[in-house]
């Protein structure tokens, strides 16, 4: 079962991403320690597409990396 649109958001949070705004049902956040940006879009009680749940994945872990 794929995961919600707010549940990445929820992990992009608490990874330390900041919710820059967007337009629409587009969020744009930033990492301000790592600089690692990602938009996601839809909304928030959306099922995520495979290529958003591992976007988030990946730029999670590079976040880390700093």
């Amino acid at each position: 079962m794929p995961r919600k649109i707010r549940q990445l958001i929820a992990d992009l949070e608490k990874a330390g991403f900041v919710n820059r705004g967007g337009k629409g049902s587009h969020r744009n956040f930033l990492h301000l320690a790592s600089n690692q940006r990602i938009t996601l879009s839809g909304q928030e009680g959306a099922d995520a597409q495979p290529y958003q749940e591992k976007e988030v994945r990946v730029k999670i872990e590079l976040s880390k990396g700093s």
